[in-house]
């Protein structure tokens, strides 16, 4: 019997609903976003982003720099952004350049304004058990799972990938949901040993199809975060013949990407619920 499919898009579509009527109680929300140099995946990326935004009446601006902008002016720049009562979010999209310090630039980032979760403050809350700004993917995650109604409490969770962006970020949201968690990267040894052990698999580790069928355990729960550009077309990190063995399985596309932007949108308004003293940021 083949696996149902977790659809990403019904739920984004009701989240991003809720949160264009959240904007609309709140009156005027505002988002931007900074990009420098022009990598053409951050560039679509960033325009489906400001098309969402304008969807649900979010103010949205967008940053181009030039390859050449040093680290001091982009900091100038977050600056700014942090000092303007009308933004509610800022995002810096990465990867930056070579020659600028990601971490210093994501840390200049106000924690209240940091709608990607990425700032030390905001993951350090996370790692805490207290979660604030948590990144959009690993919130797209867990919502999905709650949508499909998969058990976590006491469930065996194998996150494939460490990356702070997704890997780390969602094994800390599954272990708060009380799932005994592993994580596995690209220095594991015997990685189907962990995978035929998961309840709940979550695979993002940027490798096309890393995780083959028989490295699925039966009836578990699989979400698929990768989307790779091969010359096949668009695929995952697993390989679509697991859907003979999973209970569960997200489509790529179609599964975790529309999650992720809709949950960037709920950030943004929550930052402004933070910003208007709505919610009580630490």
């Amino acid at each position: 019997m083949a696996a149902t499919l977790m659809e990403g898009r019904p739920l984004a579509e009701r989240i991003r609903a809720n949160v264009a009527a959240e904007v609309e109680e709140l009156g005027e929300v505002g988002l931007a976003t900074v990009q420098v140099g022009e990598d053409e995946a951050s560039t679509i990326y960033l325009r489906l982003k400001h098309t969402a935004a304008a969807e649900v009446e979010i103010g949205s601006v967008d940053h181009k720099l030039p390859h050449t902008m040093s680290e001091d002016e982009l900091l100038a720049i977050v600056a700014e952004l942090n000092a303007d009562d009308a933004i509610d979010g800022i995002l810096v999209q990465l990867p930056l350049p070579d020659h600028v310090d990601e971490a210093r630039v994501i840390a200049a980032v106000d924690p209240v304004k940091d709608v990607d979760g990425f700032h030390p403050f905001n993951a350090g809350q996370l790692y805490l058990g207290r979660p604030t700004h948590v990144p959009a993917t690993p919130l797209g995650v867990l919502a999905l799972l709650a949508e499909y109604r998969i058990p976590l409490d006491g469930a065996r969770a194998v996150v494939v990938g460490r990356s702070t962006i997704v890997g780390k970020p969602v094994a800390h949201l599954l272990l708060q949901a009380h799932s005994t968690v592993t994580i596995c990267h690209s220095h594991t040894d015997d990685l189907a040993r962990h995978t035929l052990d998961a309840d709940v698999l979550v695979v993002a580790a940027g490798v096309p199809e890393v995780v083959s069928a028989d490295m699925v355990k039966s009836g578990s729960a699989v979400v698929d975060v990768g989307i790779n550009r091969t010359e096949a077309g668009l695929v995952g990190d697993v390989d679509p013949d697991a859907a003979a063995r999973a209970a569960f399985l997200t489509p790529v596309p179609g599964g975790v990407g529309p999650m992720t932007i809709a949950m960037l949108l709920q950030n943004t308004v929550r930052a402004a619920r933070y910003r208007r003293g709505l919610l009580a940021f630490p």
